[in-house]
């Protein structure tokens, strides 16, 4: 197994065992930290979006796990797309006298302030996931390579399309850039078959829920459609679930974002076309390694903006996944 991109399953068993209470804490309640191991290297703080999406949570989760392995201590906090939690829990790091701060960015221009005062407490501050607008700040931003991922994707949806038919758009939260770098990608490809048409589209802001009711909608307004394409798995999974009660599942063709374990069950049940495999585990530990490496060394990273590719998974290819957004050829 490449350790450069996959965790050993191993490692994984480990940070879920370790760092349930952690997570069951985030999950009910955005303020609630749980602390993770008695490291002398200091606390460091994990800010992620919302546990309730098993994304998210693996991240928390699998760098809390990476934290406490060399010797820290560590919080997980979830501020669910929420630039006033996310302050609220700011502060909470910064009386904390954390070493270092993890964080999933509630918004690309909304959370500039929040990393500006954490620098401000001589806190180093790393991003993962997402990325603010404004570069300098952290030591480091690590992302998914959505522009790749997102080509992948859709010349998959493309080929299962047949190049042809009308199709929506569930589009994520606008406040991420994810979401636009996602669509872009989408358009980029989709858009050199000229028998394919875009009649809708919806935001759903990563949420499954919000995918059902907005997929209903856009069935509604467009009956004849033969596909459609998502931003995230939790909308693709919103989107079947509309198709299965409106009876219009049958020849329609779905795709997802991100390799959730729901994600793959569809898969393997014949439902969802594919999923974009995003490298979380990967960039979840390397994000700690490098905080380490500033810590210890003074290194600092060599590039602030650093994007990991993505994995196309199918039918074909679905059984190497090994555990939740876990690879191995």
């Amino acid at each position: 197994m490449d350790r450069r991109k996959f965790l050993s399953t191993i490692g994984v068993g480990a940070a879920a065992a370790g760092l349930a209470a952690c997570a069951s804490d985030s999950d009910d309640d955005t303020d609630a930290q749980g602390e993770s191991g008695g490291g002398e290297g200091g606390l460091i703080t994990i800010i992620v979006n919302d546990p309730s999406n098993p994304y998210w949570k693996t991240e928390g989760d699998l760098a809390a796990a990476k934290a406490e392995e060399l010797g820290y201590s560590a919080t997980v906090g979830a501020h669910k797309g929420d630039t006033n939690e996310e302050n609220s829990l700011v502060d909470t790091a910064i009386s904390n006298q954390s070493v270092a701060m993890i964080m999933d960015p509630a918004d690309a221009d909304g959370s500039i302030g929040a990393v500006k005062k954490v620098l401000d407490a001589d806190i180093p501050v790393f991003l993962i996931n997402a990325e603010i607008n404004e570069s300098g700040l952290a030591k480091a931003q690590l992302v998914s390579n959505n522009a790749q991922g997102a080509a992948i994707g859709a010349e998959e949806w493309v080929s299962r399309m047949e190049e042809e038919g009308e199709y929506v758009e569930l589009f994520g939260l606008p406040s991420d850039n994810n979401a636009q770098t996602r669509s872009n990608g989408f358009e980029t490809t989709i858009t050199q078959y000229p028998d394919l048409e875009k009649v809708g589209e919806e935001v759903a802001n990563w949420d499954r829920t919000e995918g059902r009711d907005k997929a209903q909608t856009l069935l509604q307004a467009h009956p004849d459609i033969s596909g459609i394409i998502s931003g995230n798995d939790e909308m693709a999974l919103g989107a079947i679930a509309a198709l299965k009660e409106a009876d219009a599942f049958e020849g329609i063709v779905v795709g997802g974002f991100d390799g959730s374990p729901d994600a793959i069950e569809s898969i393997k049940n014949g439902e969802l076309a594919y999923t974009v495999l995003q490298p979380v585990a990967e960039f979840a530990e390397k994000v700690i390694e490098m905080a380490d490496d500033f810590l210890t060394n003074g290194t600092e990273p060599e590039e602030e903006k650093q994007a990991f590719d993505c994995i196309l998974i199918t039918e074909d290819n679905v059984d190497n996944m090994v555990d939740d957004f876990i690879y191995e050829e």
